[in-house]
């Protein structure tokens, strides 16, 4: 009898383990085939990785092609020395392409037109061959974003490394409804006011965590630095996204934090961790540094 029953107990031990396995491993696919995601993402024609050029307008004319000395430098490999010109008054972009340049405005042929710019959904997008060209609003002041299909960053692209995935960093995190105006700091020096809706506390190895998010489209957007970043992880900070906040719960998968486009390209303009988002803890989980 007393053999039965430790043989019996031997099985449904077993059985549980081999259901925790069965668990672990569908949950390390998931998070795998997030991963193979984010890495087409990048990688994609309009993706980070074309990322080829940034330059601020001046009021007035800017003149734009692969030439040195233009207002908006575009790269020599991809576009002529004069592109043609972008004129910029009280916020408002006009360009007009140089005789034989053949542009399109959002895929089609168009005359000049005022270019909307990507603070106000949408933005307008001019292509010239592998180049494309987009107003960007940072703060007050306005830009010309370049990408370019071809761009050296997309061609010598060295692919993503991650740390192993580990359900322990698979969290559930209390959320707590305080809208605020969080103070969002980026690469170019300026802060942002940026609506929050409220914040998500959890424990994680040993210690209290607060992490304040703003949100984008249907998820909550968190910016975050740990002890790892700069060593391990990029320096400035990772970012994470997660599902709305369900029931006052939120769940928070750290093996899915990645790195901000900045890690791959110095012409883009990311946010940096708010005050509470800088951690004292180490987050071994996630997207690793990136080695150009």
């Amino acid at each position: 009898m007393i053999l039965q029953m430790s043989r019996r107990l031997t099985l449904l031990a077993l059985i549980g383990l081999m259901a925790i396995h069965a668990a672990d491993l569908s949950y390390k696919q998931t998070v795998e085939a997030w991963r193979a995601q984010r890495l087409d993402e990048l990688k994609k024609d309009d993706g980070w990785l074309t990322l080829a050029g940034l330059s601020w307008l001046k009021d007035g004319p800017n003149r734009c092609g692969s030439d040195a000395a233009a207002d908006v430098i575009l790269p020599a490999e991809s576009a002529p020395a004069n592109v043609g010109l972008f004129d910029f008054h009280d916020g408002k972009a006009t360009f007009t392409a140089a005789p034989g340049v053949i542009a399109n405005l959002n895929g089609k042929s168009s005359p000049p037109a005022i270019l909307q710019t990507d603070d106000k959904g949408a933005p307008d997008i001019i292509t010239i061959g592998s180049v494309s060209m987009l107003v960007i609003k940072r703060g007050d002041r306005y830009g010309i974003r370049v990408k370019d299909t071809r761009s050296k960053s997309r061609r010598e692209f060295r692919g993503l490394h991650w740390y192993p995935v580990k359900p322990a960093y698979l969290v559930t995190a209390k959320f707590v409804a305080a809208p605020a105006e969080l103070m969002v700091p980026n690469v170019l020096g300026h802060v942002d006011k940026m609506p929050s809706p409220g914040y998500v506390t959890f424990e994680l190895n040993g210690s209290q965590i607060r992490l304040d998010p703003t949100v984008e489209g249907d998820a909550l957007f968190f910016v975050f630095k740990d002890l790892t970043s700069g060593k391990g992880t990029y320096g400035a900070g990772r970012f994470l996204h997660t599902p709305l906040p369900k029931n006052g719960k939120v769940l928070l998968d750290f093996n899915e934090a990645y790195n901000p486009p900045c890690a791959f390209t110095p012409f883009a303009t990311c946010p940096l961790p708010p005050k509470n988002n800088r951690l004292k803890i180490a987050i071994e989980a996630g997207e690793l540094k990136y080695a150009h």
